[in-house]
């Protein structure tokens, strides 16, 4: 229920405030953003993502401290895989064709 993907849009989230221009930042449409919002909130015990609805006072978005502690734990997770697989990785690298530079 959470991969590089959604760990941007909570990140995102957490940096403007808003789902609508977190999904903007991406590409991504306000209702593929409340979506994958919505879908993870349901799939986790707390809500990783807290919103009120616009109005007079605007409305806006947060992440709970469920969703601040998940987006933790998932960016840790990348950091020891990275860490972990370097020497994989760059066995697959060297196993790929040299891509000419366009000139």
């Amino acid at each position: 229920m959470l991969g590089p993907g959604k760990a941007d849009l909570l990140e995102r989230i957490r940096d403007t405030g808003s789902i609508a221009a977190a999904g903007r930042t991406m590409s991504m449409s306000y209702k593929r953003a409340w979506m994958l919002v919505e879908e993870m909130n349901t799939a986790f015990r707390e809500p990783l993502v807290d919103s009120t609805r616009g109005g007079a006072k605007g409305g806006g978005a947060r992440l709970t401290d469920a969703g601040a502690e998940v987006l933790a734990n998932y960016r840790k997770l990348e950091e020891i895989m990275a860490e972990a697989g370097a020497a994989r990785i760059g066995n697959i690298q060297a196993m790929l064709k040299d891509i000419p530079d366009g000139k």
